[in-house]
């Protein structure tokens, strides 16, 4: 027994996603020469400013902001510091003729994480290929165009619901997000509604759980400070948290770069462009295998509470 035998691991969690703490200019700079196709999530960590998120899909320079429902636009420099949290794509993005809509598709299939370009056609039923060879557990989804707000799926919901990245409100059910159907191995189903399936430019991300490196899932507070225990099979690097049973709650944001040691309370949250807040509220543990928090807080770990998250 030695480790020369055991197997070379698909994903080593370093090559794929890392967590940066910089000036937004340095983090934009340096993530596009460590990872030349990559989602780029970058938050200004002292300041009221939007959150900007960049792909090598749409462009380096074209910018979404979570925290808003407008449409695509060109990427500021934040005047303070800011972390940077950057997934790994898969090369350049190649034409996907799978569905009834034809994508451009950048999809590192190790990881479980695709960037998915397509023009959407209010058409109930049209489809989307996604690159990946798994389903995906949960797909963030925005017009490019227009303002529309940003449309979640998660396993943990179901096809007939949707989430709001820039909001607290608890799931939507709306046909026309997902047409009632469960993505598939090489497709997503759109219904005929402007959230995922407006008529222009739109763009997906897709994420599925890998073995050691990421994981989609749900759990329930136990509203105590020694917190429900989330198996993840990992050390997160990052965590973000969504309460599915009471509207008002943001998506809150954790990772190991800005609190290096437990307990961890630095948050910042998806939907909003608040600077990052350091409160017992959000206390949190990051463990080898999981995580939990430290706190009773309506966000994270309220009694009898529901919450989906992504690590």
């Amino acid at each position: 027994l030695c480790t020369s035998n055991l197997p070379d691991p698909a994903v080593i969690p370093s090559e794929h996603f890392k967590a940066l703490l910089d000036t937004g200019a340095n983090i934009k700079s340096a993530t596009e020469g460590e990872f030349t196709t990559q989602l780029a999530w970058i938050k200004d960590r002292a300041n009221f400013n939007n959150h900007q998120l960049i792909d090598s899909v749409r462009g380096t320079s074209n910018v979404l902001q979570s925290n808003s429902v407008g449409a695509e636009t060109t990427y500021s420099t934040p005047s303070g510091n800011s972390v940077g949290w950057v997934w790994k794509a898969g090369g350049s993005d190649v034409l996907n003729e799978n569905g009834t809509i034809d994508s451009q598709v950048s999809a590192n299939a190790d990881a479980g994480f695709s960037i998915v370009s397509y023009t959407g056609n209010e058409t109930s039923g049209a489809t989307v290929g996604h690159g990946l060879s798994s389903v995906p557990e949960m797909m963030i989804v925005k017009a490019r165009i227009g303002n529309e707000s940003w449309s979640v799926y998660s396993k943990e919901l179901g096809n007939t619901k949707y989430m709001e990245l820039d909001g607290p409100a608890t799931p939507y059910t709306y046909t026309g997000a997902w047409n009632n159907t469960t993505p598939s191995t090489t497709l997503f189903t759109l219904g005929d509604g402007p959230k995922s399936n407006k008529i222009g430019n739109m763009i997906a991300y897709c994420f599925h759980s890998v073995d050691g490196y990421s994981k989609v899932g749900s759990y329930t507070g136990n509203g105590s400070t020694n917190g429900t225990f989330v198996y993840t099979g990992f050390r997160p690097a990052y965590v973000m948290v969504k309460d599915y049973t009471v509207s008002g709650e943001g998506w809150f944001i954790r990772d190991s770069v800005r609190d290096t040691y437990n307990v961890m309370d630095s948050t910042l949250r998806a939907n909003n462009s608040n600077a990052e807040s350091s409160t017992s509220v959000h206390y949190a543990d990051f463990l080898s295998n999981g995580f939990k928090f430290r706190t009773s807080g309506d966000g994270a770990n309220s009694g009898s509470r529901s919450y989906i998250y992504l690590a």
